[in-house]
């Protein structure tokens, strides 16, 4: 996903001379391509990541458009006053490619890992957060958003779907019709969840746009049962709100599955992970078996 949203990055930058593009001294190899063809629109801030953000919004204001890439966490905890301000207030555009995830650095500790990145965010008005799935979702999502008019942030993984969907307008596309549970699985989780839910009567939503969720495909039927479990990329229950909105016009039964909000103290690879907080496909159907028990 990192390497088809950078290449897509160095394409837009090329096509368009309002491009800017900030960076943090990250992925300095995959962009190069775009320093090469014009160093006076492209700035490396180095390890100053609020700065970044500042920068670009500095571009902003100018009639540029910005496109800030560095890791999650420091592009969206670390200068989060920036954002808000920058963007949210001066409601600027500005596309916020980031790559990590929630623990793709896995061994690298807390420092390097960002499940709290899309929560975060919500806290700003009027900002998108697309979570794709697969590297060509990831870098149609650059050419997309660029140029919209709106603040972006593009969160890329190294876990994938195995296969390409054809998304709905809106972010939210229903890949399974069923009547006993409705499951919304975020971006990489949908290959797992669907796995999870072998042999149970499940509607199935892929969302790819988390903020804001496509409510109106949600509540138009698309979400038939009145059990709902979100099986989430990141910090377990970001999504709920939005969901619970959504639906308020009939009872449902809501239940998050997603990472959870702890400090881990202990470090693996991403399969271990994964498996720690059961969100491989076993985790993910433990889970829902457990909730239509309940």
């Amino acid at each position: 996903m990192r390497d088809a949203a950078c290449e897509a990055i160095v394409d837009v930058f090329r096509d368009d001379e309002r491009t800017a593009l900030v960076l943090a001294d990250i992925s300095l190899d995959r962009l190069e391509p775009a320093f090469r063809h014009d160093p006076r629109r492209v700035v490396n801030v180095g390890i100053m990541e609020q700065t970044a953000v500042g920068v670009a919004a500095g571009f902003a204001l100018e009639g540029y458009r910005p496109i800030v890439h560095t890791l999650a966490p420091f592009l969206v905890e670390r200068p989060l006053e920036q954002l808000k301000l920058g963007f949210g207030y001066h409601r600027q555009e500005g596309l916020f490619v980031s790559a990590g995830a929630s623990y793709d650095y896995s061994e690298y500790g807390m420092t390097h890992h960002s499940p709290g990145d899309v929560a975060a965010l919500a806290t700003i008005p009027g900002l998108e957060a697309i979570v794709p799935g697969t590297a060509r979702e990831a870098a149609d999502a650059v050419r997309r958003s660029h140029g919209d008019g709106r603040a972006t942030y593009l969160r890329t993984s190294v876990s994938e779907n195995s296969a390409e969907r054809e998304l709905a307008p809106g972010g939210l596309t229903k890949v399974r019709t069923g009547a006993a549970l409705t499951v919304i699985a975020v971006g990489p989780m949908l290959d797992r969840t669907l796995a999870a839910l072998e042999g149970i009567d499940a509607s199935v939503l892929y969302a790819t746009t988390v903020l804001p969720l496509d409510a109106a495909t949600l509540a138009a039927e698309a979400a038939p049962a009145a059990e709902v479990l979100v099986v989430e990329s990141f910090a377990e229950g970001t999504l709920a709100a939005q969901v619970s909105a959504a639906l308020s016009h009939r009872p449902i039964r809501l239940a998050s599955h997603g990472v959870p909000r702890e400090v881990f103290s202990r470090y693996g690879t991403i399969e271990e992970h994964d498996r720690a907080h059961d969100l491989d496909a076993r985790g993910i159907r433990r889970r829902a078996l457990a909730f239509l028990a309940a």
